[in-house]
């Protein structure tokens, strides 16, 4: 049988409209040398706004509240965004920050809690930060080599990256969406998960393996990529939200954003960082039939993972990404295009809002849930 071919709606007409308006003087513009620099400057006061009100009103609680300016712990109590911030410290080149928040972490972070944590955000968040600053401080080649550093966070790293692995014992291999770091899966915890939750866990659990030359973590990880990879429809999308145990999507909206956005990126990115073929090959068969079925140039809709059926005609902030892997995967005009139009949107408001419906193209207050789900 063949393929559904992809819906093109007449309302998606606006589309090229809305481009024409939009996009055509984006793309003639440029950034001069000074546009560059300032912005560069721009960036690096607006880290340290940040990273220094984190500091002086949230510190060591994992967030802060900007409104309150009040420290919350909302994703486990471990001074998250001082983990977060480790790399782009480095980055800034600010070697004294650098070494005494690498040195406090050392002293005074533990996992041995009862905190029930999100698998995902764990670990892009604390284990990539853990990971990546452990990295940077035992490399004199980066210029922001610790010589005191006795690989402290590299133990944390497995402590924490041991306290998740209880999460991915499910008849998929697909983990929970969250687990609880001292007494493992919680009963009542939910089955479901979403597929960006589920398969964007390979970067963080590969290089760990690497580095203790204990490849279960990455054997985990890769698994649970082919659990979902396995239950990919006949024209190679994936749903939002699927259930561990059954396999069953219990969403099947097929798109690049919301719920799914970075399981394409990590595809792509484990195969540079490691070589591995095989995440080369599924993301080249999602790539194809992403641009077959979701790609309205310039924008991209999400619909029926089955029949390619549109489901809604929405631009949201997560596919923001998608013009950077694209670029990353050498497919240069398209990302020139899709770029141009989510900077049309950025320059119309000022900052890019979390959904901007193509059909009305009008900010969405809300996502609404659609009847067409089979």
């Amino acid at each position: 049988m063949e393929a559904p071919k992809s819906q093109k709606p007449i309302l998606l007409i606006s589309l090229l409209i809305f481009s024409g308006i939009f996009v055509r003087n984006t793309l003639s513009e440029g950034v001069t040398p000074e546009e560059a620099k300032e912005l560069r400057d721009e960036v690096r006061e607006m880290f340290y706004h940040a990273f220094n009100g984190y500091m002086e009103h949230a510190f060591p609680r994992d967030e802060l509240k900007p409104l309150s300016c009040e420290g919350e712990d909302t994703l486990g109590g471990y001074a998250l965004t001082l983990i977060d911030s480790l790399d782009t410290l480095a980055l800034l080149g600010d070697q004294e920050r650098f070494t005494t928040s690498v040195e406090w972490i050392g002293k005074n972070i533990r996992f041995d809690i009862n905190k029930t944590v999100s698998v995902f955000e764990t670990t892009i968040r604390i284990l990539g930060g853990l990971l990546s600053a452990h990295l940077i401080a035992s490399d004199y080649n980066t210029g922001m080599k610790i010589p005191s550093y006795e690989d402290e966070l590299l133990y944390l790293a497995v402590d924490v990256a041991q306290r998740m692995l209880p999460a991915f014992d499910t008849p998929t291999g697909i983990p929970f969406g969250s687990v609880n770091l001292l007494h493992g899966v919680d009963d009542n915890e939910s089955k479901i998960t979403s597929t960006a939750g589920g398969g964007t866990l390979i970067l963080e659990f590969g290089v760990l393996s690497r580095l203790t030359n204990n490849a279960v973590f990455e054997q985990v990880a890769k698994k649970a990529i082919r659990g979902i990879w396995a239950r990919r429809s006949k024209i190679n999308l994936v749903g939002a939200h699927i259930d561990v145990f059954t396999g069953e999507w219990t969403q099947k909206d097929a798109g690049i954003g919301t719920s799914i956005d970075s399981f394409y990126e990590y595809l792509l990115k484990a195969h540079i960082l490691f070589g591995d073929k095989e995440y080369l090959f599924i993301f080249q068969e999602a790539y194809r039939a992403a641009m077959n079925y979701l790609y309205s140039d310039p924008w991209y809709v999400e619909v029926n993972m089955n029949s390619a059926a549109l489901v809604w005609p929405l631009f949201n902030s997560l596919q923001a990404f998608w013009p950077g892997l694209q670029v990353l995967a050498g497919d240069i005009e398209p990302a020139i295009r899709t770029h141009a139009a989510f900077f049309s949107v950025w320059k119309k408001y000022g900052f890019t809002p979390e959904g901007f419906n193509l059909a009305t193209l009008n900010v969405q207050v809300r996502k609404v849930t659609h009847c067409v789900q089979n």
